[in-house]
């Protein structure tokens, strides 16, 4: 089983920065298995896509909504993946969550932002831009 756990959360004022992380543990070759997603939901709203990185760390997507504004990263000698979140705005405020998922070479744009191509999800870290 895997075992996420995000971080880095809080309160910031607008066109602050944050970064967040999660870190993964559990069993089997984490780092090399799994490619990996951030989702977000906010209060009343539905759960929205928002960044993705392949396992190999060498191919990164990005909504639309954050594009420009974030970079997602990931560290596989530390089970950990980043999302740097700049020039924040009062609509980044939402649960961010972390997931992990087994692309099976069908990794794309398409699979990505697919919540429920992925098995394992985080408790969650709020962000809250105001």
């Amino acid at each position: 089983d895997v075992q996420l756990v995000e971080s880095g959360g809080g309160l910031v004022q607008p066109g602050g920065s944050l970064t967040l992380s999660c870190t993964a543990s559990g069993t089997g070759r984490i780092s090399e298995e799994f490619c990996m997603g951030w989702f977000r939901q906010a209060p009343g709203k539905g759960r929205e896509w928002v960044s993705a990185i392949n396992s190999g760390g060498g191919t990164t997507y990005y909504a639309d909504s954050v594009k420009g504004r974030s970079t997602i990263s990931r560290d596989n000698a530390k089970n950990t993946v980043y999302l740097q979140m700049n020039s924040l705005k009062p609509e980044d405020t939402a649960m961010y969550y972390c997931a992990a998922g087994r692309s099976d070479g069908m990794w794309s744009y398409r699979w990505a932002l697919m919540a429920h191509k992925y098995n394992y999800w985080g408790q969650g870290t709020q962000v809250t831009v105001s």
